[in-house]
């Protein structure tokens, strides 16, 4: 179950300040480019302090800016759930597909992955799935992902792939601009000097912030009154007086009660009482509202439900939902008559519109008519953006002489490199170029996932229906084919698949780390297929891809590539595509941070510490792991994001 994205919190109702700046800018990044940029984003500060209303706004941005997006909000315990769930109603996997299916996913408190090692794996796993196949993840927490306890070293290497940043808490000048804006959404005036007071009362976090605005709100619709700046003072519980060198800032009377906190649920519905005092609400638009949140809870397009609340009487309104209603539990027929086939296909979006109804009626038609395709390549890695240089030119020539004839020559073709060389890029840039070609009907996925449609076929007793759509297939092409080690069943299935394609002149590609003969657990019948082609290995990035790859980077951030600057990072020795990617990102970051331009100088500051030599730390504004001073000066703070001491312990993080 997923919930739905608060239609409060967008990026127009946030107030930006320097404790929240950095975070704010990376939001916004990864809104308009979901997939390409910052990707996982990690978010994370105390209670209070606009986690969840960034994480919503992303998603509102983003819906803004592609309507077509799928975007799933929910917290960790709301996938906790679903997954158990899931799994207690043999749905696992058409549990796993759906979330593997969604463009843009956010996740609220994943702190809370403490002690969970099931749900550890089922995250990573999803995590992993989601970067390939180009699709943005957004998480938030109270603490960075070393500080989560008990969380695998994996996971964090995951999660701080990406970008790790934080949010403090709001100064002075923040507190009153938030103030300011939120009492003008609640329609609230006050007599000047009264939200100052309340500034200066200094809260921990913004929720308790709200907490006092809401008793201020509270007393004046109450007493029918305006309050002026000492009667917040008493209510607020602040002296009625500065102490000396405070700044002007009142301090608590001595022996006063501190004041109350708030912000709670109780604050929260007083102030909606508050705000909605002698406001009638009509009974259809309540009706239609509740329509809304129960099937957006479970995971469904609302728009034709929305598109009512948009009327000012919008007639039939009992009708519309009905026919809605419908349309939803008929797709929920046709998803489990599919996941009964097909898991994989059970997870796509079209069974959670029922604007595309239709649609769904044709591809359930083509699962029980076995013409289902199995999985294909990705999108988001197109041949076209791949850069080549002499470190893989040979893989990349031997790639376009396969599209060239394929099945013909270099069959099967054979990826070998370390993790983060782009296997998996020009894998899928094969798989798209073959896909082009008349009738193609192109297999294109990870090892892994081959691996668990076999176990789901051979639990549902559908071997035959699983064997069947392979055969079918014009083109195989596996990932990480070294997973395959120590799968009896898997490799005789592989086997015998491999030479029935390759007998019909159907083209096999693959990648793996090491040469086919030096993997452990690989069949030597396999082992000498796989070596039978053409093994074209990848090397670490050379200067030329190094460029190509910082400009397309640049590019994307909407930067004009400084020549001094791409020659800095090519110079950088790099041992694969990923590392360079995440030092680029750490510059760009420190950019955003001081609102300056992307510079060498910037970049060598950033990378190797040379801060200017009159330069002085100041105590600056904390922000994800880089500390800005007003000077200029950057240090890390979060060596976990970017430093890692033995290269090789970073297998899972297989450049995509």
């Amino acid at each position: 179950m997923t919930s739905a994205l608060n239609p409060k919190y967008s990026f127009d109702s946030f107030v930006v300040g320097a404790a929240n700046r950095l975070a704010v800018t990376a939001g916004r990044t990864v809104a308009e480019n979901p997939g390409s940029a910052y990707n996982p984003l990690f978010i994370y500060s105390g209670s209070g302090l606009g986690k969840t209303h960034l994480l919503m706004a992303v998603g509102h941005a983003a819906k803004k800016g592609a309507p077509a997006l799928n975007i799933e909000y929910l917290t960790l315990d709301e996938y906790v759930e679903a997954f158990h769930a899931a799994i207690a109603a043999g749905q696992g996997d058409a549990f796993r597909r759906r979330f593997q299916n969604v463009d843009v996913l956010l996740v609220d408190d994943v702190q809370f992955l403490t002690n969970r090692k099931e749900m550890q794996s089922e995250l990573l796993r999803l995590t992993e799935a989601l970067q390939v196949g180009g699709h943005q993840m957004v998480l938030t927490s109270d603490r960075p992902p070393p500080d989560i306890a008990d969380l695998d070293e994996r996971l964090i290497s995951r999660l701080s792939g990406g970008l790790v940043v934080d949010i403090g808490a709001p100064d002075y000048e923040t507190r009153v601009a938030i103030l300011r804006r939120k009492a003008e959404e609640r329609g609230a005036k006050f007599e000047p000097g009264v939200l100052e007071t309340v500034a200066d009362a200094e809260s921990g976090n913004v929720r308790e912030l709200m907490g006092a605005l809401n008793r201020l709100v509270a007393f004046q619709a109450v007493n029918d009154r305006s309050i002026n700046a000492a009667t917040a003072k008493q209510l607020l519980g602040i002296g009625a007086e500065a102490a000396p060198g405070d700044g002007g800032k009142g301090a608590a009377r001595e022996g006063a009660a501190p004041a109350p906190r708030s912000g709670d649920e109780f604050g929260d519905f007083l102030a909606d009482v508050t705000v909605t005092v002698g406001k009638a609400v009509e009974a259809w638009r309540a009706r239609v509202g509740e329509a809304v949140l129960r099937w957006e809870g479970e995971g469904y397009r609302t728009r034709r439900l929305e598109a009512l609340l948009e009327r000012d009487t919008p007639a039939a309104v009992d009708e519309v939902i009905t026919a809605f209603t419908q349309d939803v539990e008929r797709l929920k027929e046709l998803e489990a008559e599919v996941a009964e086939l097909d898991p994989q296909a059970a997870g796509q979006s079209v069974f959670r519109d029922p604007e595309r109804l239709g649609e769904a009626e044709e591809v359930a038609a083509k699962v029980r008519d076995g013409a289902a395709p199995p999985p294909g390549p990705s999108a988001a890695f197109p041949l076209g953006a791949y850069a080549v240089g002499p470190s893989n030119e040979v893989a990349v020539s031997a790639a376009r002489a396969v599209l060239k004839q394929p099945g013909k020559k270099y069959n099967p073709l054979v990826l070998v490199g370390k993790s983060g060389l782009g296997k998996t890029h020009l894998l899928n840039a094969i798989g798209l170029e073959l896909a082009r070609g008349k009738r193609a009907v192109v297999a294109c996925l990870s090892t892994q996932a081959f691996v668990d449609e076999l176990i789901a076929a051979i639990d549902g007793d559908r071997v035959d229906w699983w064997r069947a759509r392979y055969r079918r297939a014009t083109a195989l092409l596996l990932d990480d084919i070294h997973l395959i080690a120590g799968k009896e069943r898997t490799q005789e299935e592989l086997f015998n698949l491999f030479n029935l394609l390759q007998d019909k002149e159907r083209q096999l590609v693959f990648t793996a780390p090491a040469q086919p003969h030096t993997l452990p657990g690989l069949e030597e019948r396999i082992a000498s297929r796989l070596a039978g082609g053409l093994v074209a290995e990848l090397k670490e990035p050379d200067r030329e891809v190094k460029r190509a790859v910082l400009e397309r980077m640049l590019g994307q951030h909407g930067a004009s590539p400084d020549p001094a600057l791409v020659d800095y990072l090519a110079d950088r020795p790099a041992d694969s595509v990923r590392g360079l990617v995440g030092e680029l990102q750490r510059v760009v970051g420190a950019a955003a941070a001081q609102d300056g331009p992307l510079t060498a100088g910037l970049a060598r500051e950033v990378l190797e510490g040379q801060a200017p030599r009159d330069s002085r730390r100041s105590a600056g504004f904390r922000t994800s792991g880089i500390v800005v001073s007003s000077l200029g000066g950057i240090k890390s703070r979060e060596k976990m994001v970017w430093d890692w001491s033995d290269v090789a312990d970073r297998v899972i993080e297989e450049f995509r």
